[in-house]
């Protein structure tokens, strides 16, 4: 990143040196700050079979897994294929020393995953959305990132936009977060979806009074490293008339990345708790449900994680990767049309000629149970050609 650093402050500084008039004041402001320009852009082509239905066009689980949309109890329609480059991403940093010595670092990133614009049809065209935009100062960071209670680094080399979906914790969100040696604490934006009583369409609540309080430790070693996070949270929910509660959400993370003596690695995690809805498998269970006098009572789950990094040779390598999560719901609240259960397990073979291009072919299997019984999995391929810069 520093020779990204580098190269950009220079090309800048001649870009601003031909403009006459403006030169000056653009010169000043960039004074002391180097600014880096990364990303990717990575093209996408995958083939997908349900067994009991199908995803529509336009359908998010079409451009990538999320357990809680594979179909059940439907017609299997045959084959689908798909195509895009939504994945592609850019970043911009910058980096301004102070006259005290310290550095205040901000950080810009967009892509184009799960938002609008042109269809298939002509032009293919997508809003980008922004991924991280933070500001970090001394043991300080502000802004929106990786949530605390997750570990990016337990994350596999998937083509897929995560991979070990169902078992692990993901998202991103605004947050203040303080850091010092391994430990890291932080008040993050809250959010409750809650399972209306009996079952129905997701209530996103959005009336928490105080913002998630997450901490973590760090271990590192030689061998890799473990992280623990645990994290406590509100569910609330208030709709103005018949329900105004409030529930207690809460769980525990624990993750790591063990490095081989001969290169490959072994990526892991497990999670647990009640409530933790939005925060695992990308909200495949809502925090909370609804209870016949119109209170809140939490959703206990578990999920767990394992992914092995194989390197074939300095070129090529591959990634066997299993994930899956257990939701106990109490079917005479959440009904029986809710998720039960889901996993996948992915197998890929990816192939750098040099380190900045990367083209690779993975299968995916997966398989979801909701509480009726009902049962659907999905079969898919996905080719991805990628270019890191």
């Amino acid at each position: 990143m520093k020779h990204i650093f580098s190269k950009t402050a220079v090309a800048i500084s001649l870009a601003i040196s031909g403009f006459a008039g403006t030169s000056s004041v653009l010169a000043a402001n960039l004074a002391g700050t180097d600014i880096a320009f990364s990303g990717y852009v990575k093209a996408d082509a995958m083939i997908s079979e349900y067994s009991d239905g199908t995803l529509a066009s336009g359908s998010v689980g079409r451009d990538f897994y999320i357990p809680s949309l594979t179909p059940v109890g439907g017609n299997d329609e045959g084959t689908q294929f798909d195509a895009h480059i939504r994945q592609s991403r850019f970043r911009f940093t910058s980096n301004t020393e102070t006259p005290e010595g310290d550095t205040i670092t901000g950080v810009l990133e967009l892509d184009f995953i799960v938002t609008s614009g042109g269809d298939e049809r002509i032009s293919n065209s997508y809003v980008p959305r922004v991924r991280h935009a933070f500001i970090k100062y001394k043991n300080w960071l502000v802004g929106q990132t990786w949530t605390t209670f997750m570990d990016v680094g337990s994350l596999p080399e998937s083509l897929d936009f995560i991979g070990t979906t169902d078992g692990i914790s993901f998202g991103r969100q605004v947050m203040v977060r303080y850091s010092t040696g391994g430990f890291q604490f932080a008040l993050e934006n809250p959010e409750t979806t809650i399972t209306p009583n009996g079952g129905g369409t997701r209530i996103v609540a959005d009336d928490n009074a105080v913002p998630d309080a997450i901490a973590a430790y760090t271990l590192k070693r030689d061998w890799g490293y473990v992280k623990l996070a645990g994290m406590v949270r509100q569910l609330s929910y208030d709709d103005g008339t018949d329900i105004d509660a409030d529930e207690t959400g809460y769980g525990v993370a624990v993750s790591g990345k063990v490095m081989m003596d001969n290169g490959d690695d072994l990526r892991w995690m497990v999670n647990t708790g009640a409530g933790l809805g939005r925060y695992t498998a990308l909200n495949a269970s809502n925090g909370a449900v609804i209870t016949p006098d119109n209170d809140l009572e939490a959703i206990d789950s578990t999920g767990y994680a394992i992914a092995y990094r194989h390197l074939w040779n300095e070129k090529m390598r591959s990634s066997v990767m299993f994930s899956a999560i257990e939701i106990d719901n109490d079917p005479t609240l959440t009904g029986t049309s809710v998720t039960q259960s889901s996993y996948s397990t992915r197998l890929n073979l990816l192939y750098s000629p040099t380190k900045a291009l990367t083209v690779g072919a993975e299968y995916a299997y997966a398989k979801r149970e909701i509480e009726s019984g009902l049962e659907g999995d999905m079969n898919r391929i996905q080719f991805s050609a990628k270019y890191a810069f």
